[in-house]
């Protein structure tokens, strides 16, 4: 596999900036304002969605215009000049991207969940990402490594880390690290926050769909990570973060909750691109081998899209429904209790069943010319199913937990709740 440097991949230099390290608090735009901008990009994201298909990364030239707009900074602290947003408000960013291009979308939604995570870590760390580059974006992995060992001060680490979205366009990585005690045996887990200059990129991208979002695999070897750029996982999973800016309510809400329910933003996106092409479309295309001149003429046709859009609506409704209980709780600054939690795994998987079930109708009513090269819907079809494969936002481990919290049965399946 190729090997490059993270440090040689390109980066906007343009956005950085010499900034102190403790920004102004400014005011944030509203969400309909950064979903206007983000509205306002699709034509430049749909010109190059081939393109960064067949590159297997996103556009440079769409990179450069998503960071101009703002919605790189939409999960940062306003203490370096970022807008503090609301979970509501990043899945709302990421569905207008997915609209345009699914693995862009991806990509500006992980490296949003990354800015929010190390915006939970001690204020050093957040200087050191922040303080000298304000636009700095950050890209993470929770699978962890084994190959760590104590040092004086921290970790010294190796490994690799499958599979990093964002990576490409980075300056730092939170990959996960397992620290074993001195017997050999499990002590702690971590999300270890590395600059990309101390780390490489291996391009083992090579799937059938997400392919625009480059997520890459880290390579790490001897990499020292200091004890302030650690963040415990199961402090984290039970709200408990280092960041010593505790009146952030938008840092203090649950830490799986978030982390999952960012998935289904892009989802959103490519099942509402689906539905209106289809329904554009509908009107000059028959239905082959029937009477039917137009689509739109046949009932079937006109119940596939009922179904279809219905599916979607669930989808953004369940969503939305997560995303606000999870901000409300940081409001309050409240842990959402564990069937609460459960729930929005189960939803997270509901949400894409829900959209990758409505673009296969999409894709039944529309004929097969949607699988031609030249068809936007086979991409979002592609690039949905994959995405939805994410192991945290699986439909079966998410009802699975939800099941067994509602029923008081212990949880012996994962303690990412």
């Amino acid at each position: 596999m190729n090997m490059m440097k993270a440090s040689e991949v390109i980066r906007d230099e343009a956005v950085v900036s010499e900034w102190p390290i403790q920004q102004p608090v400014q005011s944030n735009p509203s969400i309909q304002e950064l979903v206007r901008r983000a509205v306002e990009l699709q034509p430049l994201l749909l010109k190059h969605a081939v393109e960064a298909e067949r590159n297997r990364r996103a556009s440079e030239e769409c990179i450069q215009a998503i960071a101009e707009a703002g919605l790189f900074r939409l999960m940062v602290p306003k203490r370096y000049g970022g807008y503090e947003g609301t979970l509501r408000s990043h899945l709302e960013v990421s569905a207008a991207l997915g609209e345009a291009c699914g693995g862009t979308a991806w990509v500006v939604a992980l490296t949003n969940v990354c800015a929010w995570i190390t915006s939970l870590y001690p204020q050093q760390a957040q200087d050191e990402v922040w303080g000298a580059n304000p636009a700095a974006r950050v890209a993470g992995v929770f699978t962890p490594s084994s190959q760590s060992r104590r040092v004086e001060g921290g970790l010294i680490v190796s490994g690799k880390w499958y599979f990093s979205s964002g990576s490409l366009h980075a300056d730092w990585a939170s990959i996960g690290v397992i620290e074993h005690d001195t017997n050999g045996a499990f002590k702690k887990q971590y999300l270890a926050l590395v600059p990309m200059s101390e780390l490489s990129i291996e391009d083992t991208w090579f799937t059938a769909g997400m392919r625009a979002s480059g997520s890459n695999c880290i390579v790490g070897n001897e990499v020292f990570v200091p004890d302030h750029r650690l963040l415990d996982m199961m402090e984290a999973i039970d709200r408990r973060y280092p960041s010593e800016f505790k009146d952030e309510a938008a840092y203090r809400a649950a830490f799986v909750p978030f982390a999952a329910l960012i998935l289904t933003g892009p989802q959103l996106g490519l099942g509402r691109a689906a539905l209106k092409y289809v329904i554009e479309k509908a009107p000059q295309r028959a239905i082959t081998y029937t009477s039917y001149e137009k689509q739109t003429d046949s009932t079937v046709f006109q119940t596939q899209i009922a179904e279809a859009a219905i599916k979607i609506d669930n989808a953004q409704l369940r969503a939305f429904r997560a995303a606000d209980e999870v901000d409300a709780a940081a409001r309050r600054d409240e842990q959402l209790d564990n069937v609460a939690r459960a729930r929005v795994r189960a939803d997270t998987g509901m949400v894409t069943t829900y959209i990758t079930e409505a673009i296969n109708t999409l894709l039944w009513a529309h004929g097969a010319g949607g699988f031609a090269e030249t068809s936007p819907l086979q991409r979002w079809w592609r690039d949905s199913n994959t995405a939805a494969r994410h192991a945290v936002g699986l439909p079966a481990i998410g009802l699975e937990l939800y099941g067994k919290a509602l029923l008081g049965v212990e949880n012996n399946i994962t303690p990412l709740i």
